[in-house]
């Protein structure tokens, strides 16, 4: 077994604001975090940070965004353009967490918190408005680089150099990027879904999709709806 070995590279959180995108347009987002020293993680969230989209954001279930750090240099090279801290919105930057590697149900401790993975981010338009790069949201979704989300287990105080050590690699070994592939590139394979599902600490609301999906595919008087 590889030993795991994780960097914290940049912590950071932000409540929603106004900002300013393509030409004299604006939003309230709470996409635009900053780098702090230390802070509570509770099982909503680390405190003094927020979202402006409750529907799509926050919630139990998301409580902590994670993208790996090793994807910044990959879409700078890409774009040709340098990407600013935390620039997809995330409270915490790793490395050796992509996306393949990491599966659903996966336990870590991070400082004195505990969290659990629980689902592929769903990116959304917005990271294209803060970073200027109208085709990286297509590019995340085709790679299933989109990072991914996290429930609190145990509360407790993350400071910025503080360890992330793998408490449980979860049984059923569904990685992130696998997930990503079934959700966003093969909505119509049953025995791909089927074994998302089959991992009871999967997000409430990807469960809700993919149940679903699973419903329209396998029951033959949903076909026509």
């Amino acid at each position: 077994m590889t030993t795991f070995s994780a960097e914290l590279k940049n912590l950071s959180i932000g409540l929603p604001k106004k900002m300013k995108y393509g030409t004299d347009k604006e939003m309230d987002t709470g996409i635009c975090k900053e780098t702090i020293e230390e802070v509570f993680l509770t099982k909503d969230g680390f405190r003094g940070d927020g979202v402006a989209d409750l529907r799509h954001h926050g919630g139990l279930d998301r409580a902590v965004c994670v993208y790996p750090h090793e994807h910044y240099s990959l879409w700078e090279q890409e774009f040709n353009k340098p990407l600013p801290s935390s620039a997809f919105g995330e409270n915490i930057t790793v490395t050796n967490m992509l996306e393949q590697n990491v599966h659903i149900g996966d336990i870590f401790r991070l400082g004195d918190a505990v969290i659990q993975i629980t689902q592929g981010r769903i990116p959304c338009s917005t990271i294209t408005k803060r970073t200027d790069m109208p085709p990286l949201l297509k590019r995340m979704v085709e790679t299933g680089f989109t990072g991914y989300l996290c429930r609190v287990l145990e509360e407790g105080s993350v400071r910025k150099d503080s360890t992330i050590t793998l408490v449980e690699s979860h049984p059923k070994q569904v990685s992130i990027l696998f997930a990503n592939q079934i959700y966003f590139h093969h909505p119509k394979d049953i025995e791909g879904i089927k074994k998302v599902l089959d991992v009871q600490e999967l997000a409430h609301d990807w469960r809700e999709r993919l149940t679903k999906r699973l419903e329209q595919l396998t029951n033959p008087y949903m076909l026509n709806k």
